[in-house]
């Protein structure tokens, strides 16, 4: 029923591509991130039921994100031993499992339990998702296959947030949770039926972890990423605020703008496939530099019209991102891609809480303002280090 990948030394890619297993991968992204993202639009129903503030309720989504962190270091030790077919469809049960726990919880301690395995969930997947899909296809399709990937990422950014707030009032947060763990249950039968049996490579210990690190480019590579998710993940964080406070937008007005977030972030997906066939790090320079530019522009450019065009013009450059940052790890330790997906998941978590917690410093000092400029002027920071230190090549 399964066919096995053949591995080679440096790249372990099929000759003909396995595009039924990209599509399941697509999925297990589009369910892993949808289940992440229902609690900001389902925070304050979930905290009434429960009979706890919203505030403990955010706890819940804390706990995913750390335990993300902790999985993404951990996933390719732990499982060093495991074929990688099956790791995955693990995960695919965890993500069953924990909605169905979230749905039935009555009190916060099982909440918490299901937002944890969710966490290990979402980093363990993470870990391997690059790894994984760079041997499912040939070289040539690489950009094309993770750009499909990561369009699960804009698809649930697009439909999670408003279709379960939406949903929610009308048959309660806890069937959302239940439909979510519906197309965990599609999303483990399609992995069943095309992921092909995937040997598992490389030395994946902690101490590979370390080396793989401490190998050459690898720092810097990690820390300009953190400057770009910090940069985003601060003007990310305080859109709302922005848009109400310094544009003059309206509730409804703000839904629909960040609906063309969502909508260009995954047009941005796949015109990042295109470009990454052409140059890496022209993509990998392009994107925070359209970002940057996007952020000073909404700062200088008040009006509604042209902040909505600019934050479209943001959420295509984002888009970009996680595509060209995975096809730089994959081609920057091919040898131990895990490891270093691994490294690139635990990195972004980290900027996440960074600019997430630097920006409300910034807020209350100087207000969303402050943010934004300072945000983009790390974008550009960001984009100017890949232009004149990043290299794309093996980190030997």
């Amino acid at each position: 029923m399964t066919n096995t990948v053949n591995v080679s030394p440096s790249q372990a890619q099929q000759d003909v591509p396995a595009w039924g297993a990209v599509i399941a991968m697509t999925l297990g992204v589009f369910g892993l991130v949808s289940a992440e993202f229902l609690p900001a639009s389902l925070l304050t129903p979930m905290a009434s039921d429960l009979s706890i503030t919203e505030g403990m309720a955010g706890q819940a989504v804390s706990a995913t994100a750390l335990l993300a962190v902790a999985a993404s270091l951990l996933t390719a030790t732990v499982t060093r031993g495991i074929d990688r077919r099956y790791v995955l469809l693990g995960f695919s049960v965890l993500l069953i499992v924990s909605n169905i726990l979230v749905a039935f919880a009555p009190n916060f301690v099982l909440l918490l339990a299901g937002r944890v395995l969710l966490g290990i969930a979402l980093g363990g997947f993470w870990t391997m998702a690059a790894a994984t899909v760079i041997r499912l296809v040939p070289d040539s399709s690489v950009p094309r296959a993770l750009a499909i990937m990561f369009s699960g990422v804009s698809a649930a950014a697009i439909f999670a947030a408003p279709l379960g707030s939406y949903l929610g009032g009308i048959i309660g947060w806890r069937h959302v949770f239940l439909l979510a763990s519906l197309l965990g249950v599609l999303t483990l039968v399609v992995q069943f039926f095309t992921l092909p049996s995937i040997p598992p490579r490389g030395r994946a210990t902690l101490g590979t972890l370390i080396a793989v690190m401490n190998r050459p480019r690898m720092k810097f590579g990690l820390f300009v990423l953190v400057l770009i998710f910090t940069g985003h993940f601060a003007l990310f964080t305080y859109v709302r605020p922005f848009l109400e406070n310094v544009t003059g937008v309206a509730t409804a007005g703000i839904s629909g703008i960040l609906l063309g977030f969502g909508v260009a972030n995954f047009i941005g997906t796949h015109i990042a496939g295109t470009l990454i066939g052409r140059s890496l790090r022209l993509t990998l320079a392009l994107m925070p530099l359209i970002m940057g530019l996007a952020g000073l522009g909404m700062v200088s450019f008040q009006g509604i019209v042209p902040t909505a065009i600019l934050v479209a013009v943001w959420g295509m450059a984002f888009g970009g991102v996680p595509v060209a940052w995975s096809t730089w790890i994959t081609r920057s330790v091919p040898d131990e891609a895990e490891s270093g997906g691994g490294l690139m998941v635990a990195t972004i978590q980290v900027a996440i809480a960074l600019g997430a917690a630097a920006g409300g410093l910034v807020f209350d000092i100087s207000g969303a303002l402050g943010v934004f400029s300072i945000a983009a002027i790390i974008l550009l920071a960001a984009a100017i280090s890949v232009t004149i230190g990043l290299r794309t090549g093996p980190a030997k």
